[in-house]
């Protein structure tokens, strides 16, 4: 085992904070004996060529230093390694670290509990998922990985009137995108295909594809997902009208949705989303218009563990 950690640290964070808020990690681990060194880059792309790098030369393991869309990066050059991830989870929503049972918003706690993991070789072994939107000559394509939640739907379509919106800043304009899109509600035609079986035609307010059981911060969307027993758990929620959709939300982050008459939940281990006019994300990322496949991939990544 390699004594290098590669901390990988957000790119696109302002005049160094991303830095700076590795730095109680960072020490902690030197402490413990290792040898750091940090990774960026001009922006996401370039920060992944790097880690990429960093892989392919032995580091020991590596700590991704943010919120869910840098362990969303992450993945895209630790799947399928023996390289292990630890997560210094201090971002706005957290969602892989809490499903995972990591500490969030501590990082020096992380940082020290993660070198402590690589020393007594507490290591999870965890499935991914991933998004092939193109198949390529073997059938598989390439693929996008992800650890938490793909969606689509209505929550989607809140995230893409979102990204639009210059003001406000922050997760405001998120909350300002769900009131214009609850004033513009509809359900989709969705085209469902679970396993290679035959089509489910229905029509869904939402599709939720979880490897992890939250996203958005805590909402527990596929409450029940465990992420290492080679399945997704999949849940629609179908046809609801307007206010049936405002009285089941809140229900969402208790995971208590999940008994609602118009909630089913289907478990598979690939799954293939079709509607018009609807977009998937992943990890809170855009992957692009409908349809989309999404495979779940047993043991796909090496996970630090408290």
């Amino acid at each position: 085992m390699s004594a290098e950690i590669t901390l990988f640290v957000n790119p696109t964070a302002g005049r160094g904070r991303g830095a700076r808020v590795a730095q109680p990690a960072a020490s902690a681990l030197r402490a413990a004996g290792f040898c750091v060194r940090t990774v960026s880059g001009a922006d996401a792309g370039d920060a992944l060529a790097q880690l990429r790098t960093a892989v392919r030369e032995g580091t020991g393991a590596v700590l991704a230093v943010g919120g869910d869309g840098m362990v969303s990066l992450a993945l895209q050059a630790l799947a399928g390694t023996l390289v292990p991830l630890g997560v210094i989870a201090v971002g706005t929503g957290n969602d892989f670290a809490r499903a995972m049972g990591l500490p969030v918003r501590d990082p020096e706690q992380a940082g020290r509990l993660a070198g402590e993991a690589l020393k007594e070789g507490r290591i999870r072994e965890i499935d991914l998922g991933r998004v092939n939107r193109a198949e390529g000559a073997d059938g598989t394509g390439s693929g996008t990985w992800y650890g938490t939640v793909l969606c689509s739907g209505f929550d989607s379509r809140v995230n893409d009137r979102g990204n639009r919106m210059r003001l406000p800043a922050g997760r405001f304009k998120y909350d300002l995108a769900m009131i214009a899109e609850l004033a513009a509600f509809r359900p989709f035609p969705y085209r469902i295909t679970l396993d290679d079986g035959p089509v489910i035609e229905t029509e869904a307010t939402l599709v939720a594809v979880g490897n992890g059981s939250s996203y958005g911060g805590g909402m527990r969307i596929c409450a029940d997902a465990v992420p290492d027993d080679g399945l997704f758990d999949i849940t629609v929620v179908g046809d609801c009208t307007r206010a049936t959709l405002l009285r089941v939300f809140p229900r969402v982050y208790r995971g208590t949705h999940l008994s609602h008459p118009k909630v089913t939940v289907h478990r598979a281990r690939k799954v293939t989303l079709e509607a018009a006019g609807s977009t998937a994300y992943a990890d809170g990322e855009p992957m692009g218009p409908l349809p989309v496949t999404a495979e779940c991939v047993p043991a796909a990544l090496r996970l630090l563990m408290p």
